[in-house]
């Protein structure tokens, strides 16, 4: 199974000759084919989760686990997508996604018919030859998600993957990534400071405490969204819309508030 299993995990970290607790005893499960978005306030170990899924970084105690197996290194079948779009500058659309499956040494053949359903997927049919510089912020995005998705993963990690873009790229971006996974399921960790977008794209959403990082409450939203059809509206706006969504949006972020202080401001 291509779970991510999070068992009793703390993290410590050394800085300026002083040990400070950056997570607590942290568990939760990503189950196979679920997507699984981890909100929670600056600082709380959000991304230090992601990244020890990513095999980037270890517990200090507990375990992390992909598939039945404890991670220690990355490994190919776990992609990560990172905020900053990480494109080569000097490649263009075509070889940035290519990059990967060249260090699996996928045949060219079969590279080249993954690559072509891969820009497909993301709608990047034409752009092939182009540079990122020549891409919109959405569209360099939608490159490195491609990227991703081409060494076909069974986990895929996301890191507030659309924080650097405009509301409006933002909003199209997550439709997307939507319509993306239901065409090609992955169990997905999503790391996002937006309550709406974790509301919009997950099965679950984890939140968290403020630093020790601990779990608040896991709110479930895919029984409500799949008994109210949320699936039958093609945009945003009209799930926005649904007394559903507003409870579910209302009931995380009053969990968040309760983890702010007003002297943190």
């Amino acid at each position: 199974m291509a779970n991510i299993v999070l068992d009793n995990v703390s993290r410590t970290f050394r800085r300026d000759g002083k040990d400070f607790l950056a997570l607590d005893n942290v568990s939760f499960t990503c189950n196979e084919h679920e997507f699984v978005a981890v909100v929670g306030p600056s600082g709380c170990g959000k991304t230090t989760c992601m990244r020890m899924a990513a095999g980037l970084e270890f517990p200090s105690s507990g375990t992390v686990s992909v598939g039945g197996k404890v991670v220690k290194e990355p490994g190919p079948d776990r992609a990560v997508v990172f905020q900053q779009f990480a494109l080569f500058p000097w490649k263009t659309v075509h070889e940035n996604v290519l990059f990967g499956l060249r260090s699996l040494g996928v045949p060219k053949a079969e590279a080249l018919e993954r690559i072509t359903k891969n820009l497909k997927l993301m709608n990047l049919e034409g752009y092939e030859s182009a540079y990122p510089h020549q891409l919109s912020g959405g569209m360099q995005q939608r490159v490195a998600i491609a990227r991703a998705y081409v060494l076909n993963p069974d986990v895929l990690l996301m890191d507030e993957p659309f924080g650097a873009l405009d509301a409006q790229t933002r909003t199209v971006m997550q439709e997307e990534l939507l319509r993306v996974g239901r065409a090609n399921p992955r169990t997905v960790m999503f790391i996002t400071h937006a309550v709406e977008e974790a509301v919009y794209l997950a099965d679950r959403v984890v939140v968290m405490t403020r630093r020790p990082g601990a779990i608040k409450e896991i709110v479930d939203i895919k029984p409500i969204r799949d008994a109210e059809n949320w699936q039958q509206y093609d945009r945003i706006e009209d799930v926005m819309d649904l007394v559903s969504f507003v409870h579910l949006k209302t009931r995380i972020w009053r969990l968040l508030r309760e983890q702010h202080d007003p002297g943190d401001h």
